[in-house]
């Protein structure tokens, strides 16, 4: 503006007297200095000189004087950019039993110890993983507020199979491929409890979609309860080409639907190498898929029941191959 041009800068009027503001000069020692370190990060603090007296040494992460448990006992969670986490006693518990890659044990402070917590800790310093503590806060964002009981394991994320993997297990085994496939299912929850009876009644693998589908999170890990650590799973971008590849290896597709051509108790097709493949509870199987199928099976049921759970009718369905299977000494 005319006549402003040996303005000064803003005039602050206080109790003694005006002052001549900054201008914006001074504006840069406003900005925060980030986070307050931790005292045991802080040389000149009592804790630091602590810590390094202990061997835990500056940002260390280890309490002064703490027990080490495993890889040695850090505040706050383990994080692992892309990882996921095993929530709950059992699950982790398993989970470490059957080897499940992993990188860390996340305790929540002053846990309730058990058997099954000595256990985690003992196979964690066996197996050299770091055991963190955390609140339960953080313990409920880390694993998607799932039931965790206290205990969380950090695993990588999921490496998925190919086909060709799955079926060399069962030539592996000198038995004829069962192998199951999923078309539409996007319940966490029936994908664990579908690794369970896999596990149980001999299956060699499951496939999984890349789209419109559920995958390998910590959710069916948890449901697994294990199984996802003996149970391989492949992923495919397109699930009627694999099945038609499958096919053209010898491989029977047979479709588990309520309108099916046989019953699961009439299943002649069960001693040959077969993938079952499985729809979503409602719409069932979709239309390219039904049509590749060599056959559709349904399970016999009474009038009154509409359907079945997507993992329950996978379950019966297994048992009766394995059944057929085992009467001729297949399996």
């Amino acid at each position: 503006m005319a006549g402003n041009g040996g303005r000064r800068g803003a005039v602050r009027k206080g109790k003694k007297g005006p002052t001549t503001g900054s201008g914006g000069v001074r504006r840069r020692a406003l900005e925060g200095k980030g986070p307050t370190p931790r005292a045991e990060d802080r040389p000149a603090h009592k804790k630091n000189r602590i810590a390094r007296a202990d061997g835990g040494g500056a940002g260390s992460g280890r309490r002064p004087g703490g027990p080490s448990r495993g890889g040695g006992t850090s505040r706050g969670p383990a994080r692992s950019t892309g990882a996921d986490h095993v929530a709950g006693r059992n699950a982790v518990l398993e989970a470490l039993r059957e080897d499940v890659p992993a990188t860390g044990v996340t305790l929540m402070n002053r846990i309730e110890t058990d058997e099954r917590i000595r256990e985690i800790l003992r196979l964690a310093a066996t197996r050299g993983l770091p055991v963190s503590e955390t609140t339960k806060n953080d313990l409920d964002r880390m694993t998607d507020h799932a039931v965790h009981q206290g205990v969380a394991l950090t695993i990588p994320p999921y490496q998925y199979a190919d086909v060709a993997e799955l079926l060399s297990i069962a030539r592996d085994a000198f038995e004829p491929p069962l192998l199951i496939a999923l078309d539409g299912v996007t319940d966490p929850r029936n994908l664990g409890a579908i690794l369970r009876s896999a596990g149980a009644f001999g299956a060699h693998g499951v496939i999984l979609p890349e789209r419109r589908s559920v995958s390998m999170t910590a959710s069916v890990w948890k449901v697994a309860a294990g199984a996802a650590g003996r149970v391989r799973v492949a992923q495919v971008t397109n699930l009627s080409r694999t099945l038609a590849d499958l096919k053209s290896q010898g491989v029977f597709a047979l479709g588990l639907d309520a309108d099916g051509d046989v019953t699961s108790r009439e299943l002649e097709l069960a001693t040959e190498p077969v993938v079952l493949v499985v729809g979503a509870e409602g719409k069932g199987l979709s239309r390219l898929v039904r049509e590749t199928c060599d056959q559709v099976v349904s399970i016999p049921m009474h009038a009154h029941t509409e359907s079945l759970n997507a993992s329950v009718a996978t379950s019966i369905a297994l048992y009766e191959i394995d059944g057929r299977r085992s009467s001729r000494g297949i399996a």
